[in-house]
């Protein structure tokens, strides 16, 4: 336990902050600002991102199966935590992380797109553990990618999802129920609910991912920007404060709380990053998915979903708990951004919060799933993947039921461990494979300038 612990300190410290934000910045420059200079090219590229072949995945279910995971309780209780440990300068701070952010998570879709395989279903599949030994030639980095991202995201932090919801919903409906085994109940419904998706594969995940996962966020922003408009008159106050506490030291909430620029710092990239998970190596699975003409238009889309995860959805968080008087209180996770709502629209509040983590925790299980099944065909690629598949599904299962009713704090020790990993292969490869990149980007520019109204196409080799 503490061996693991101190792994994980040391990966989580520092070392990994700067690694992802130094790589964020890295493609940024590398690709000329892409994220800025092709900003609206961005968004005109998600309109005609719903057309995709008969039996194939469209760029936006591809999208939408990415924020499926990338958006949970993270962006609930974890832009609290960010307010509570940094100050309101920890906003500015998670806005720039997005912003470099989303060069990265644009390489690795690229990449996803440039090294994936084809499915006998006529679906594609691939990710880091793909550009790792089909881009570097190393298959040991993809092996022990595969295995790191199974044991953490599709099982373990599965758990930690269903922990969320059967909390959420408990605290929102059953806070005065005697009534024994409501976790447990809750847990096997949510795993129910899943399977029915889960054992209808990729196209089903999909499927239901380009539904609910617009909704839950439409139904997000929707409250955030009706308490915008109501609380217009604040907004100049608020943003000032944000700008200021990134800048120097600001005194919250009557002087009970102080943060210096190095906490806003240090919060506001940490809650940015793990957010969005651009560099993490997680989301390149969902987007090589997509049928596109050219890797780089998916780059483009990739970005398009860390600008919604955090420039816009935890931005929304943000916004209940300043406009609130509950910074400072002692509360902090969903706990504060419960209180923080009650203040705003009332006692409805909390009852709100707990559909909307309910719906961002459990497509979050979806994703993760997805993340998994991709890199269990990588390991099992023959015969043997079928039954492998029913193995793993039925443990996904099992750890959703388990993380209704346990708490185990070296499950989730150990799943942070080998997620840390698997960002470390990941930024290995991306890095290395750089070059490669870059001269998409320059030939998707190219035909781009050269004739405006025709897509770029790539020719592939699969």
């Amino acid at each position: 336990m503490q061996l693991v612990r101190a792994a994980n300190g040391i990966l989580w410290g520092n070392l990994m902050i700067w690694l992802l934000l130094g790589t964020g910045i890295f493609y940024t420059v590398r690709l000329g600002f892409p994220q800025f200079r092709r900003f609206g090219h961005m968004f005109k590229i998600l309109l005609g991102s719903r057309k995709a072949e008969e039996k194939g995945i469209s760029s936006f279910q591809a999208l939408c199966t990415g924020l499926a995971a990338q958006v949970g309780t993270g962006n609930i209780a974890g832009v609290a935590t960010a307010l509570v440990s940094g100050g309101p300068g920890a906003v500015f701070w998670m806005w720039m992380t997005a912003l470099v952010g989303m060069a990265t998570i644009s390489a690795e879709a690229v990449l996803a797109q440039l090294f994936r395989v084809k499915n006998e279903d006529g679906t594609y599949r691939g990710g880091p553990a793909y550009y790792l030994e089909r881009g570097l030639g190393q298959r040991w980095m993809g092996i022990l990618f595969a295995i790191s991202i199974i044991l953490a995201m599709p099982l373990v932090f599965n758990a930690v999802q269903c922990n969320s919801i059967v909390a959420g919903i408990r605290g929102a409906f059953f806070r005065d129920s005697s009534a024994k085994n409501i976790e447990l109940y809750l847990g096997i419904g949510v795993a129910a609910v899943t399977a029915v998706v889960i054992f209808g594969g990729l196209r089903r995940i999909a499927r239901v991912a380009e539904v609910v996962v617009p909704f839950m966020a439409i139904m997000y922003i929707s409250i955030a920007l009706v308490t915008l408009i109501l609380n217009i008159h604040h907004v100049p106050d608020i943003i000032a404060l944000i700008f200021k506490s990134a800048f120097g030291v600001r005194q919250v909430a009557g002087g009970i709380m102080g943060h210096t620029v190095s906490e806003a710092l240090r919060y506001g990239v940490a809650r940015g990053l793990f957010s969005n998970e651009a560099g993490m190596g997680s989301t390149p699975n969902a987007h090589a998915t997509a049928e596109v003409k050219h890797p780089v238009r998916q780059g483009f889309t990739a970005m398009f979903a860390v600008f919604v995860d955090t420039i816009v959805i935890c931005s929304a968080t943000a916004l209940f708990i300043l406009l609130s008087n509950q910074l400072g209180s002692g509360l902090t996770g969903v706990e504060l951004t419960q209180a923080s709502l009650i203040d705003i629209v009332g006692s409805w509040g909390p009852y709100f919060l707990s559909i909307a983590l309910t719906f961002f925790a459990w497509t979050s299980i979806l994703g993760n799933y997805y993340y998994g099944e991709s890199n269990l065909m990588y390991l099992f690629p023959g015969s043997e993947g079928r039954v492998m598949l029913y193995i793993y599904r039925i443990g996904v299962l099992g750890m959703v039921i388990f993380g209704a009713v346990s708490s185990v704090p070296f499950v989730w020790e150990l799943a942070d461990f080998f997620n840390g990993l698997m960002a470390l292969l990941n930024l290995v490869g991306i890095l290395c494979l750089s070059g490669l990149v870059v001269k998409m980007f320059k030939d998707y520019e190219r035909q781009l300038e050269a004739n405006p109204k025709v897509e770029p196409v790539y020719i592939r080799k699969d």
